[in-house]
């Protein structure tokens, strides 16, 4: 059976890479599912596709706001008509279950429903100006053409965080998506220009980080950069960016920890630290990495945690009754199994899982089991470096001032869980813990559109997703308005 094959998205036209070359894009589940060709891009092409947004800037920024934002509310009606189609898509190329892809898409919506009533809120400040007659404000003004590196654990959500506050605010833009997951983000484009986006607005370049995504942070025609990824990768972008002065918002990893106190409600405590470790397979920059329990429950918990871990239904994600899919590649079931072995010599103990399955119905994709490590200490490797899969380490701990000791104790910053019936250790915990999230009684995973999302230390870089992405979107332009028909010297002593 033929597979679809996809082309890049350049200046409306739909072109294959420059080079000819392609990428197949396999289900995680089955490798015998080809989902789709893509383009294996480069510079030229990304070449190509940053001219046609430059171009597509001249009138895209003249489009009054509450226009702009009129397509961003088509774009989530759309969206909403096509959710089960999406979700199927994504859960064929990405691997998450179908409750979770339909989740993914839902964040589009959201974000597209939220996005478009920012279209008539894009406000400045008018002020009192020190000077008689004279009139100050300022106002937002669009970056230009902005360059948009996505992942593939969230290929539609993800994206819809950076196109649609970057649309509304007037800038055009060029996305590379990851190259395990493009289809959603071809899905999502389709969205936009089914609602009337114009061409060149919004661009798709296929292809590898190395070679199309190196080429669009480089390009001196792009303005900004937003990027999703590792921290490593996040750096690397940061650094080149800085050559041509380009403004960067880096969203990068998390080693993110449940902290679970004596008075915690047990049972509510396991769901979440269940559904944070496990959901998405694991692959959240926000995911449970690290479970903190307080020695009193430590016991309990573990006993009922690695019983459930155990039981969790693995296999394809379009089977309903599945709980944790695949693995998206080859490549992280390696660094799951290479930190399992990291952490075994390390002292710790394999509690549950561990190994990658590759038998029977599980021979033709990439799985590794619901895995525990128990008796894990704070120093240790496993319990400070993001593995992004499956695996959570078990810490205990014996007063609350260690616990949040423990969760500060690492290099990331991005989510942080508290479980507790104390509203004071709750509300000293908001204050204390290091990170740009914090639940109470929640896990670790589960953000919303509508608050900042991001974290601190080499999480990210000061910027937010979420209800605070347009001022990264925007600049900042002051405007004087001198009524006074004769020259007036601010900052001049001008006594009469």
């Amino acid at each position: 059976m033929a597979h679809p094959v996809f082309l890049n998205l350049i200046g409306g036209e739909r072109l294959s890479a420059r080079s000819g070359k392609t990428v197949l894009n396999l289900n995680p589940a089955d490798h015998d599912d080809v989902v789709g060709e893509f383009p294996a891009s480069g510079a030229e092409d990304v070449a190509l596709a940053v001219a046609a947004a430059k171009k597509a800037f001249a009138t895209w920024r003249l489009v009054p706001a509450p226009k702009r934002a009129e397509i961003l509310y088509r774009t989530g009606q759309l969206l909403q008509e096509r959710k089960e189609q999406y979700a199927h898509d994504m859960t064929r190329e990405m691997g998450k279950v179908l409750a979770e892809t339909r989740g993914d898409v839902q964040e589009a919506i959201d974000e597209a429903y939220y996005v478009a009533g920012e279209g008539r809120r894009l406000f400045g400040k008018t002020t009192p100006s020190e000077l008689q007659n004279k009139f100050a404000m300022s106002v937002r003004m669009p970056v230009g053409v902005v360059g948009l590196i996505t992942p593939w654990n969230f290929p539609m959500a993800i994206p819809s965080w950076k196109l649609f506050p970057a649309l509304v605010s007037g800038n055009t833009c060029v996305i590379k998506p990851a190259t395990d997951t493009p289809l959603s983000v071809y899905n999502l484009v389709q969205a936009l220009v089914d609602s009337g986006l114009p061409p060149g607005v919004v661009n798709i370049v296929s292809g590898s980080g190395s070679s199309a995504g190196t080429a669009l942070v480089e390009h001196p025609d792009v303005r900004a950069i937003s990027f999703t990824g590792s921290s490593e990768v996040g750096s690397l972008v940061a650094q080149r960016a800085a050559a041509t002065f380009k403004p960067v918002s880096l969203e990068m990893g998390g080693k993110n920890a449940q902290i679970v106190l004596d008075d915690a409600n047990l049972d509510l405590a396991l769901d979440g630290a269940l559904w944070g470790a496990f959901g998405t397979t694991g692959q959240r920059c926000t995911a449970t990495s690290r479970i903190l329990l307080q020695k009193g429950i430590a016991e309990e918990f573990i006993t009922k945690f690695v019983a459930r871990a155990k039981k969790l239904k693995i296999g394809n994600g379009l089977d309903e009754s599945v709980e944790v899919g695949p693995q998206v590649n080859a490549s992280q079931i390696e660094t799951s199994e290479k930190y399992v072995e990291i952490a075994l010599g390390e002292g710790a103990k394999l509690l549950a899982g561990g190994h990658a399955l590759t038998d029977g119905s599980y021979s033709k994709g990439t799985f590794f089991e619901p895995t525990v490590l128990g008796g894990v200490t704070p120093t240790m490797r496993i319990a400070r470096e993001e593995v992004f899969g499956p695996v959570v380490s078990l810490i205990e701990f014996d007063t609350y001032e260690q616990g949040i000791e423990i969760a500060n104790s690492i290099d990331y910053g991005l989510s942080t869980a508290l479980y507790t019936k104390d509203v004071n250790r709750a509300f000293a915990a908001i204050r204390d813990l290091e990170a740009g999230i914090t639940y109470i009684n929640a896990p670790t995973i589960g953000a919303e559109v509508h608050l900042p999302f991001g974290g601190v230390k080499h999480t990210g870089n000061g910027h937010r997703e979420g209800s605070e992405a347009i001022d990264f979107f925007t600049t900042w332009k002051a405007v004087y308005v001198d009524y006074s028909d004769k020259l007036q010297r601010a900052q001049i002593d001008n006594a009469e």
